[in-house]
C-alpha cells in the first residue's frame, strides 16, 4: 500500500519534513510512501514552466491521489495559510471531490515558518479544510508523543511543524524529526488498519 507523501518546499526545509514523514510511512510492513511536489505559480511560470522538475520528486498529478491509500500534505506557511502553488493544485482536485475518490482516506498535514510564532497551526488548520471537503480522515498528533510536550521548536497536536529560522538556516531539530517519523508512522498504520476493515 501507498501514502502519498505531497508538499511544497521553496527553501528545503518541508522537504526535508517530507523525507522523515516518508520513512515513517516506510517503518510500517507493507506501506511505502511515494514523494511527490507541486510546481512554482505566477505567470513566468504558467506560461513557460517546466513540465518536470529540475530535481527531486516529480509533480504529482491527480492519478496520485487516486491511487494512494492516505495522504500527507505540507507546505510553508504563507501569512498563516498554504502557499499559493499547494492551493493552486488542491484547487485543481475537483474531479476527484464530485467522484468522491478521497473519501474515507486518511490524511495529515505538516508545515514549517521562519519564525516561532510564524502560523504554524494557522496554516495546518488552512490544509485541513479542502481534505475534509474531500470527505478524508483527518489526524494529528497525540501528546502520548511527549516531544509535542517537549519541544522549543516546531511540533502541534494539528500536525507536525518545524521552525527554520529567518534564512531556512535550522535543521530539524531531533523532536521535530521524531515528530514528523510519528505522524507518517501513525498514517501509514491507521491507512493498513482501515483496509483491514474493508
Amino acid at each position: 500500500m501507498e501514502i502519498l507523501v505531497l508538499y511544497y518546499s521553496r527553501h528545503g526545509a518541508t522537504a526535508d519534513m517530507a523525507r522523515h514523514i516518508a520513512r515513517g510511512v516506510e517503518s510500517v510492513n507493507g506501506m511505502s510512501a511515494r514523494l511527490r511536489t507541486v510546481p512554482e505559480v505566477g505567470p513566468e511560470h504558467e506560461a513557460v514552466g517546466d513540465s518536470i522538475p529540475a530535481s527531486g520528486p516529480p509533480y504529482v498529478e491527480l492519478a496520485d491521489l487516486q491511487a494512494c491509500a492516505g495522504l500527507a500534505l505540507g507546505s510553508p506557511t504563507r501569512f498563516g495559510n498554504m502557499a499559493a502553488p499547494m492551493k493552486y493544485f488542491l484547487d485543481t482536485t475537483s474531479p476527484l471531490w464530485l467522484s468522491g475518490q478521497m473519501v474515507g482516506k486518511p490524511a495529515c498535514v505538516f508545515t514549517s515558518t521562519a519564525s516561532m510564532h510564524g502560523g504554524q497551526e494557522a496554516t495546518l488548520l488552512s490544509m485541513m479544510i479542502p481534505l475534509l471537503h474531500h470527505g478524508m480522515l483527518l489526524m494529528g498528533l497525540p501528546y502520548s508523543e511527549t516531544d509535542i510536550l517537549h519541544t522549543r521548536s516546531g511540533g502541534t497536536p494539528y500536525g507536525a511543524s518545524h521552525l527554520a529560522g529567518d534564512e531556512g538556516e535550522l535543521p530539524l531539530t531531533e523532536e521535530e524529526s521524531r515528530l514528523c517519523h510519528a505522524l507518517g508512522k501513525r498514517l501509514a498504520n491507521t491507512a493498513a488498519q482501515l483496509q483491514k476493515a474493508d
